[in-house]
């Protein structure tokens, strides 16, 4: 099967938002039939860009040191070509205060501070509590909806992070509270760290560092 170098890519890109995730799961979230999603991770795999491994039950890909490195070679181009005015830097600035938002708001939800501890777990049992991080959530994507537009503007596989976040915030609101910060689910917390790891990747940031580079 002749691979379309920009699945190829869309496939490594993939994997790296994604750390580990097996076929189906790249598949699905990179928008390409499976059997063309095997064919390119196993290519993939002979270039030394990805492996396969397996642990306890669970059997995945992820990206090699060489893997990350053909991306963001990958991204810089797709950047060079498709954002010469620096949209997607521009939109980068006005994401950064909103990150600090939710981080607090993913914190707050998981620590609620007592008279004895200032670190308690949050039970839940505070419905005051839990209303005022699910509103602060709820502004949060209001905010993410056209930023993500003016991305999506710029290259379309930015798509869907807003509708994504949305979703998962129905279901917290409705009391599934898995849905707040859960790793292993699309959970707020996950697809905003996707959406954050997807832009400085393709900024070509140090996440360590979180600043733009020269130029």
């Amino acid at each position: 099967m002749n691979q379309d170098p920009r699945h190829r890519a869309r496939i490594l890109h993939t994997i790296r938002l994604l750390g580990f995730a097996d076929s189906s799961v790249i598949a699905d979230r990179a928008g390409i039939p499976h059997d063309e999603t095997v064919a390119a991770l196993q290519e993939a795999r002979s270039r030394g860009w990805a492996q396969d491994t397996a642990f306890a039950d669970l059997q995945g890909w992820s990206l090699t040191e060489a893997g990350r490195a053909e991306n963001e070679r990958e991204l810089a181009r797709e950047r060079t070509s498709a954002d010469p005015e620096g949209r997607i830097a521009a939109v980068y600035r006005e994401f950064l205060p909103l990150n600090g938002r939710l981080v607090r708001a993913c914190t707050d939800w998981q620590i609620r501070p007592t008279a004895d501890s200032p670190f308690a777990p949050n039970t839940h049992t505070d419905p005051i509590w839990d209303r005022r991080v699910l509103a602060e959530l709820g502004e949060l994507s209001e905010a993410l909806s056209p930023l993500v537009g003016r991305l999506t503007a710029v290259l379309e596989r930015f798509s869907g992070y807003d509708v994504r976040f949305e979703a998962a915030l129905n279901r917290a609101q409705r009391g599934e509270y898995d849905w707040v910060d859960k790793t292993h689910i699309d959970s707020c917390h996950r697809v905003w760290f996707q959406l954050h790891e997807d832009l400085i990747a393709t900024l070509g940031i140090d996440r360590g560092g979180e600043q733009l580079p020269d130029g």
